[in-house]
């Protein structure tokens, strides 16, 4: 383990378990941590997927390391040009527009400002039934802008994003996934179960045609429709273009006819 983040792997899937003190909060160095976890993940091509998740079962994590910040470890001024916070900006997924394999999000416990913007910064969100999310930033005097004010009106009712906003009202789980804002609310002991199960499935599928559906919804994302099919034809897209071309989409083919399991390599 290092600055609070422990990884582990599994076959194809890389585990990521945020373990710093009682609410996980996060500083540089342990944002650090997690974006080599991530930056492992975009480099390793044996690495599929990952399941990021936090220790315990009571708090995913309560976000930026406030005592830090008081302490002028950290800085608040234009904090992304101050800070080295990793490869792909805050908690390694904020920003990461790199990234095309898939990560999945067990929160298992409180998902609180930072923290609540790295688990909107997954590609697939599972929650413990026991889960809330939040956004206290107003009170301390700043606003979440590690991607809380970027994603959440996109992914919510607009009124309902202001309410967290502007209001500091909690949600709970059953109420993201009302919203679409988490894909599956299971029991606090089956939680690492169901990502695991999710995890298997995306390693199991051809790792490039699951890379460029990431790639090719963050490049016509806002785009519209008719445009969009324009950038995804034009547009240099790498991974799509090899997946078009690769080994593994023949083998999908010839599989499905041959009536057999597809074996995916990645090429």
């Amino acid at each position: 383990m290092s600055d609070g983040v422990k990884v582990h792997r599994e076959g194809h899937v890389l585990e990521v378990t945020l373990e710093r003190g009682k609410v996980n909060a996060i500083d540089v160095p342990t944002s650090q941590a997690l974006a080599a976890a991530f930056q492992e993940l975009h480099e390793d091509k044996d690495l599929r997927c990952a399941i990021l998740t936090g220790g315990g079962d009571k708090i995913f994590s309560a976000g930026w390391d406030l005592k830090a910040l008081n302490d002028g470890d950290m800085q608040l001024d234009n904090w992304w040009e101050t800070d080295d916070y990793g490869f792909g900006g805050f908690t390694g997924l904020t920003e990461n527009w790199a990234l095309n394999k898939p990560v999945i999000a067990a929160i298992n416990g409180l998902a609180i400002g930072g923290g609540f913007e790295m688990a909107m910064g997954c590609d697939l969100l599972i929650a413990a039934d026991h889960v809330e999310f939040g956004l206290p930033e107003m009170p301390l005097g700043i606003v979440p802008d590690a991607g809380a004010l970027q994603r959440l009106p996109r992914r919510i009712p607009h009124n309902i994003a202001m309410e967290m906003f502007l209001l500091g009202r909690r949600m709970t789980a059953t109420e993201a996934a009302h919203y679409g804002l988490v894909n599956k609310v299971v029991p606090k002991e089956q939680l690492m179960d169901a990502a695991r199960e999710w995890a298997a499935s995306i390693a199991w599928s051809a790792p490039l045609a699951m890379q460029s559906v990431k790639e090719v919804q963050r490049e016509i994302e806002c785009v519209p429709l008719e445009q969009a099919f324009h950038k995804m034809r034009t547009d240099p897209m790498p991974i799509y273009r090899k997946m078009l071309k690769s080994e593994d989409a023949a083998e999908g083919v010839a599989a499905f006819v041959e009536k057999r399991e597809p074996n995916f390599k990645g090429e």
